[in-house]
């Protein structure tokens, strides 16, 4: 059953990252004066896509390191505990 979830996990990941399309993070104002300088030749319109993706990367880094955290918490550990056969007398 893990190895099934671990597949099922692996395949939804597989999909998200080959289903993209290209992102347009911009207010209609800024993606004018963005494409306009852009291709007037001026490289400020790179530095401000970059730094839309950055701004956009920070809370799925946040919410993966708080993800890895609780995931290392809460984990099962498989250990063995070694208790005798006999009947414990609890009075």
């Amino acid at each position: 059953m893990k190895t099934l979830k671990t597949i099922f996990a692996g395949f939804i990941l597989t999909l998200l990252f080959l289903s993209t399309e290209p992102v347009k993070a911009q207010c209609a104002m800024c993606a004018a004066n963005a494409e306009t300088s852009h291709n007037s030749g001026n490289k400020q319109a790179d530095g401000l896509n970059k730094g839309i993706m950055v701004l956009l990367a920070a809370p799925y880094l946040a919410i993966g390191a708080v993800g890895y955290l609780w995931y290392k918490r809460f984990r099962r550990k498989n250990i063995d505990i070694n208790m005798r056969n006999e009947k414990l007398n609890l009075n």
